[in-house]
């Protein structure tokens, strides 16, 4: 056969490999039934942060439905989070990615980051529809009016306020499309739930509730005092309750220390897929606005949210969560610094904690 008969047109096709009808059947282009055209080349970038890519990919499912044996690459910097069972192409963003992209082609490209690299990125991209965000006299600008209202929401406080839409919504709507409750693509991957068989013959008949404590470096507002922290323990244990301490490296010296004081088991830190595999082993799952949240989303676990300093209207649950705010209300909204000599979370109570975990459970 000759390079020309050579369909790189197709699914199975990698370039400089063989495909795998090739390795099974001993097959070619010019005699396999295995072919399948890509008809639409479609290109997400969403580089991080990593809640922010899980909590994209309710996108995947409705480019599946709309678009006709669509091919989808996606670029990030959290490629591990994706699956090439829900992915196509999964690129690490870097120059070497970023290089090869620039230099392809699509039928669409988004981009859903207002920064700089990713909006240069998209500008570079040669595609017959964009969509999200670029590059206007060198700074972000929305590519259409499809992404006027979350750029204006994104830049002016007043706008943010008033939004009664959540994420999903407006990224949906970025696209063109209409969100209809189309679920996360997470799993926990089945090699690391062997790590955690232990935990559930640990808990008994005892349910396991997840608690972050933590919230990253970034938000340090959405704190719950340390105090309240140590009361609901108390009264999980009381209530025959298994509550175990979730977190990452930022969390970990404070983790061990609430273990210490508590007897809550803390299982320690380790890379996001075990995290995510240790996450599917509980039954709820109480957190600040974190990374967290979107793995209990996407894992399909009842969450209790804390938030302050947030739209709450910004937020996707599902109908398997509950929202909790401070019975004050916040005034640093988006803020890093509270505004008050008694910080709002003070005024979110413990036994309102303890009520929302009754309610998921009694679900």
């Amino acid at each position: 056969m000759k390079a020309e008969s050579v369909k790189t047109d197709c699914f199975h096709y990698k370039g400089h490999i063989p495909c795998w009808p090739n390795k099974k059947y001993d097959v070619s282009c010019d005699s396999c039934d295995h072919y399948k055209p890509i008809r639409t080349k479609v290109l997400i970038i969403k580089l991080a942060a990593i809640g922010d890519v899980i909590r994209t990919t309710p996108l995947l499912k409705k480019l599946r439905e709309t678009t006709q044996n669509c091919h989808i690459s996606w670029v990030t910097d959290s490629p591990e989070i994706l699956s090439h069972r829900h992915v196509d192409q999964i690129y690490k963003f870097n120059f070497k990615s970023a290089f090869i992209l620039s230099n392809a082609s699509f039928d669409i490209a988004i981009n859903l980051d207002k920064d700089l690299d990713a909006c240069t990125l998209l500008d570079k991209i040669q595609a017959s529809q964009k969509y999200g965000f670029g590059l206007k006299d060198g700074t972000v600008f929305p590519v259409n009016s499809l992404a006027e209202h979350k750029y204006l929401t994104g830049i002016f406080d007043h706008l943010s306020k008033e939004n009664k839409k959540n994420y999903l919504q407006e990224i949906f709507e970025l696209c063109g499309f209409e969100f209809n409750q189309e679920p996360y693509v997470l799993e926990a991957d089945p090699k690391y739930q062997v790590k955690w068989a232990g935990l559930r013959e640990q808990a008994g008949s005892k349910k396991i509730i997840g608690l972050n404590i933590g919230c990253g470096t970034r938000w340090l507002t959405r704190l719950w005092p340390d105090e309240y922290w140590f009361e609901l323990i108390r009264n999980l244990q009381d209530a025959q309750h298994y509550p175990i301490l979730l977190g990452g490296n930022d969390e970990d010296e404070k983790n061990t220390a609430f273990s210490e004081k508590t007897n809550a088991f803390y299982p320690g830190t380790f890379s996001l897929l075990e995290f995510i595999s240790l996450t599917s082993q509980c039954d709820i799952i109480i957190s600040a606005v974190t990374m967290m949240m979107h793995i209990a989303i996407g894992l399909k676990i009842p969450l209790v949210l804390f938030n302050n300093i947030f739209n709450p209207h910004e937020f996707e649950l599902y109908d398997n969560g509950i929202i909790l705010q401070p019975d004050t209300g916040c005034d640093c909204y988006y803020g890093n610094t509270c505004q008050r000599d008694r910080h709002c979370m003070y005024d979110l109570p413990v036994n309102s904690v303890h009520n929302a975990i009754d309610e998921l459970l009694d679900r």
